[in-house]
């Protein structure tokens, strides 16, 4: 077991670094702080943007490759770090295979080096509010910031010992976290996503589910009782549990008579939902969890109340951007997949809704998107990037009409504006590398050229 050998001492080890991430970069600098000889690899050529990064890495000892995996970088080994966007088919891990060299990620290597305990929330849709949610509340009695999946490796957070770390974990993270055991572990939703990287839908259901192996239950589970795949997998799952979104006779979190409340021992009134300054049902779900969480480790009501009531939504997931010629504008661009939207458009129901949509297509089903969520709750569709035609023809194909095409993001804000609905939404159920660089560049780009409407 890997874990046999990690707490140790990291002078003149040689460590193998895969690719040239946050949290690559995050794990070199640590690990040559602790004396470890760190060679970072990463197959693509250098970009510019890189260039000072290599620099600064290279003049603290680190040494760094791009373009390819060369046999010096790889050869005597004593353990390989891997970012998580790597996938396990790749040649370099058929490589390192050959010469019996461990691959580990990221989070299992702070995991393994860290002394506070963590709290892991994994998930299709959900996670990064419900992880930004739960640092927010936590830290209103302790140092618990949020790391992993959302842009900041733990192991940047090691040298500070917080009292815990808010971790989102991907599928990608888990698959190369082996005995990563949280304290507490959270299971929000599951559809289908990433099926290529991990080659089939059961595989990206076991890799979340890994969490809770009986070899490393976490000393508590929270699962979503909203979600019949978790649900279902919870009423398996033998060790301490807490289930919300549903109310049960104990170890729950649920709604009732337009209010929040938890159960352990007694019932109890958390907050009321018109206190909650989130949008959507999916975001009531979020905050149960959270409040879960927050129970678990100890923090008091009143505390739990005021943090949630202060909460602002996390950037690109339903953020509220600006009013504009009568017309409210909200930035989902974090949802690249049809399931991230379903939330999102459902959030507005009641609402004249201008949708834009539209990417680098991921080639998920759309009947449920255009039947279920575009013919109900949507008003006028603008579709933008690479998935264009395949999206208007399966709107087409389900009932739906009212489409416009786009050629770029800010033609189809000009667009919206000339449209009689009330609510602009950005959700593209779309990767977005067509277009942008990610799915943050995306938001930036809506919501800067919404703000200049003004």
């Amino acid at each position: 077991m890997v874990s046999n050998f990690m707490k140790r001492k990291w002078t003149d080890k040689k460590v193998l670094i895969l690719g040239l991430s946050k949290s690559g970069i995050a794990a070199a600098k640590y690990l040559s702080n602790k004396g470890a000889d760190c060679y970072i690899t990463e197959s693509k050529p250098l970009q510019d943007k890189d260039k000072e990064t290599v620099e600064e890495l290279e003049r603290e000892g680190i040494k760094i490759e791009t373009g390819s995996h060369s046999d010096e970088f790889i050869n005597d080994s004593y353990i390989a770090i891997t970012s998580p966007g790597i996938p396990p088919k790749s040649e370099i891990f058929s490589r390192l295979k050959e010469k019996t060299i461990p691959v580990i990620g990221e989070v299992e290597l702070a995991y393994l080096e860290a002394t506070s305990p963590f709290i892991a929330i994994t998930g299709t849709n959900g996670k990064t509010t419900t992880t930004f949610l739960t640092s927010h509340i936590l830290n209103s009695e302790y140092n618990a910031p949020v790391c992993g999946n959302i842009g900041v490796p733990p192991t940047s957070l090691i040298e500070k010992n917080p009292d815990y770390y808010v971790c989102e974990v991907s599928s990608f993270q888990l698959a190369t976290a082996p005995t990563f055991r949280p304290q507490i572990a959270c299971f929000l939703t599951f559809t289908p996503d990433h099926i290529d990287w991990h080659g089939g839908l059961q595989n990206y259901f076991n890799a979340k589910a890994s969490l809770f192996q009986d070899y490393k239950q976490p000393m508590y589970a929270v699962f979503s009782g909203a979600d019949e795949t978790i649900y279902k997998f919870a009423q398996q799952y033998t060790g301490e549990k807490f289930i919300y979104a549903k109310e049960l006779d104990k170890n729950c979190c649920y709604i009732k008579n337009d209010a929040i409340y938890f159960k352990k021992d007694k019932e109890e009134e958390i907050i009321k939902l018109n206190e909650i300054s989130l949008v959507g049902e999916h975001n009531y779900q979020n905050t149960m969890c959270a409040i879960v969480v927050a129970k678990l480790i100890g923090i008091s009501n009143e505390h739990i109340k005021e943090q949630i009531m202060s909460f602002k939504a996390v950037e690109h997931r339903i953020e509220y951007v600006a009013d504009v010629q009568g017309k409210s504008f909200y930035n989902d661009s974090k949802a690249t997949n049809p399931e991230a939207s379903f939330v999102a458009i459902k959030a507005f129901e009641g609402k004249k809704l201008t949708l834009i949509a539209g990417g680098r297509d991921k080639n998920t089903d759309l009947t449920e998107f255009c039947k279920d969520y575009i013919n109900k709750y949507v008003s006028t569709v603008i579709l933008i990037g690479e998935a264009t035609q395949r999206f208007k023809e399966n709107m087409e194909k389900n009932g739906f009409n009212n489409i416009i095409l786009s050629n770029s993001l800010e033609e189809a804000i000009d667009t919206s504006l000339k449209l009689d609905n009330e609510i602009v939404l950005l959700s593209p159920a779309c990767a977005s590398y067509d277009m942008f660089n990610s799915y943050e560049h995306r938001g930036e780009v809506f919501k800067n050229y919404v703000k200049s409407k003004l």
